[in-house]
């Protein structure tokens, strides 16, 4: 079932895309009508084998800018970031997205260096709004955090930030999910709509049976954590709060990897062996585990490599 075993690793790959650990006013400056969060740790990544050959492998152009963007301002990603995140929200119909940056970033430094430069900063409400590349523009949120995105995303978290409009506090659903795993080095949460989307990719054509069509609108949303700390493991926990939809949701996809595994080649019969499903108490729970040598050789696979682009 190459879809599933390309869930697993586009978790991978979007966690380590962005991602960042949320600092408590960070949480205040995220819209409330949340699609995804998701946050890693880069010290968790400097510490693990792993992480780095992952980042080296599929390092997407989006973090390339931001990390470049930071060098021009005289901020070192290596040694002055301790995390990145990234938010999707709804903007009545357009989804928009920002980042959130932590670390040590010398902020009297860099504005001397603004200044210096004659650089024009964007003034919205109290905050100053620097360009930061690519069309970007960033601003503190105190001295260890940043804000990052287009000018319409920025000036959507500042609102929410400045309680001009609803933050993700106020949003039950999201912060429920976030206190699933908040306390983890790398996570993610989904709602509902989110996690439909994860799902019907993971699925593919299981995801057009009239059992999944009913489940689906049982989704009430989802949340994984990644851990390095002994070779590499994924945990994936889909709420839909009804026992009923979580282990039909368990049964199609346990059948789906019986049936890839029986024409499977090398590769994928490891990402399958690594990967149990069950259901419980409304919960859908995956868990992919495999040890360094194995998900690094995943990741020199061509399935890994096509799936990667």
């Amino acid at each position: 079932m190459k879809r599933l075993i390309a869930l697993l690793c586009s978790l991978f790959l979007t966690t380590l895309s962005f991602a960042a650990p949320l600092a408590s006013n960070a949480k205040t400056a995220i819209p409330s009508a949340v699609q995804q969060i998701i946050s890693v740790d880069y010290r968790a990544l400097r510490n693990s084998d792993s992480g780095m050959a992952l980042k080296a492998k599929i390092l997407p152009d989006n973090l390339k800018q931001f990390e470049n963007a930071l060098k021009d301002m005289g901020i070192d990603p290596d040694r002055d970031v301790e995390g990145l995140s990234f938010v999707m929200f709804r903007a009545g119909t357009q989804l928009r997205s920002v980042g959130f940056a932590t670390g040590d970033f010398q902020v009297k430094k860099f504005l001397a260096k603004q200044k210096a430069a004659k650089t024009k900063a964007e003034k919205y409400r109290t905050a100053f709004l620097y360009p930061a590349g690519s069309g970007m523009l960033m601003t503190f949120l105190d001295d260890t955090t940043m804000l990052f995105g287009d000018a319409q995303a920025v000036h959507n978290a500042l609102d929410a930030r400045d309680g001009e409009t609803p933050s993700v506090t106020s949003n039950a659903d999201i912060t429920s999910l976030i206190a699933s795993v908040e306390d983890g080095a790398i996570w993610s949460v989904l709602d509902s709509i989110g996690t439909q989307n994860m799902l019907r990719s993971a699925m593919g054509d299981a995801a057009k049976l009239a059992d999944y069509d009913v489940v689906k609108k049982r989704l009430v949303g989802s949340y994984y954590t990644v851990d390095f700390a002994h070779g590499v493991s994924l945990d994936l926990t889909v709420a839909t709060g009804d026992p009923m939809a979580a282990a039909t949701l368990s049964s199609l996809l346990k059948a789906g990897l019986m049936l890839k595994k029986m024409g499977s080649s090398p590769v994928e019969k490891t990402a399958i062996d690594a990967t149990t499903v069950d259901s419980d108490s409304g919960k859908l729970i995956i868990h992919f585990k495999a040890d360094d040598s194995r998900f690094q050789s995943l990741l020199s696979s061509d399935l890994f490599t096509a799936i990667s682009k």
